[in-house]
């Protein structure tokens, strides 16, 4: 899949494509569909597939303090489209130049001038330029003057659920992980390198991957049963998402995964965390022995779970 970043590095012989645009947040079952749709019509017309996102997300832009919290960073957003069957992802730098845009200009500056799309793939409820005037009518009646074809993808349900980001992170939420995976297609999962921390959890008996998070926000917070698959084999454990209360941090959050029963060096490598059941919430315990007690009773729980469970 070609990534190209910006505008001014497409290229002539990118032009010419079908295309969707939208944050692909998850790339939930709800994008699938849209994706499978824009395989179809890149087939028909014998083109490659194009996806327009925005890093950051107009959200994140207009208002980072309240943003929802992203389900898949960008890395992992660009490979959950690669496996999609995307020929081309077009990342555009959500700025106040690109705020700016009309609905009108928007078209023909990105859609007609930068691609030269054939035909777009859109959600029904997609909007878009400044203050989000243009919709689909309006994609519609500029395709029919500009020379493309719209198409309006169809909504995706699940137990009579729209499928959306926000449903997948309600259910994150409300630790419904079953909902979570129908809505996503796949376990949720956290991907990051295992960086150096504290080594707190060490001391106290239990060590931990210190899974690096890169991101303002994160749609779970808590103690997890989790599983992480290293070198082609399936490791359970439990994992601590939060911003550790009983010990003086940085206030942000932290991933820290402990495997059961797993002995080697992962530090600077990249582990995929995939989440199952919660738990219980995080805590901030009076001391850092009613801390371990905690820890020990989590460790407890996750070898009972995966011991009538067992992953591989």
């Amino acid at each position: 899949m070609q990534l190209v970043r910006g505008l001014h590095n497409l290229r002539p012989q990118d032009r010419g494509c079908v295309a969707t645009i939208g944050n692909f947040d998850g790339v939930h079952r709800g994008h699938q569909a849209i994706l499978a749709r824009l395989r179809e019509r890149a087939l028909e017309l014998d083109l490659p597939s194009c996806v327009v996102i925005f890093e950051p997300q107009p959200r994140e832009y207009f208002a980072p303090q309240t943003a929802p919290a992203r389900l898949a960073r960008l890395r992992d957003k660009l490979r959950l489209l690669a496996a999609e069957g995307v020929d081309r992802v077009l990342c555009l730098a959500f700025n106040q130049r690109l705020s700016k845009l009309s609905a009108s200009e928007f078209v023909d500056t990105i859609l007609v001038d930068g691609l030269g799309i054939k035909h777009l793939e859109v959600g029904d409820d997609f909007h878009f330029g400044c203050d989000r005037v243009g919709d689909f009518a309006f994609l519609q009646q500029a395709g029919k003057t500009r020379g493309f074809t719209v198409e309006a993808a169809q909504t995706v349900e699940l137990q009579g659920v729209r499928v959306s980001s926000t449903q997948v992170r309600k259910a994150l939420a409300a630790a419904d992980f079953n909902l979570a995976e129908g809505l996503l297609g796949r376990p949720f999962r956290i991907v990051g390198r295992v960086l150096h921390g504290q080594k707190l959890a060490r001391q106290l008996g239990w060590p931990t991957a210190n899974v690096q998070l890169k991101r303002r926000r994160v749609p779970l917070t808590g103690v997890y049963l989790v599983s992480v698959p290293i070198d082609g084999v399936q490791w359970p454990g439990v994992a601590n998402i939060g911003v550790r209360p009983t010990v003086a941090g940085d206030g942000k959050a932290h991933l820290e995964v402990h495997l059961l029963d797993f002995a080697g060096d992962l530090y600077g490598r990249r582990l995929t965390v995939a989440f199952h059941q919660k738990l219980r919430d995080e805590q901030r315990f009076a001391s850092l022995e009613a801390l371990k007690s905690a820890i020990d009773a989590d460790v407890a729980a996750a070898r009972a779970h995966w011991h009538g469970q067992p992953l591989n």
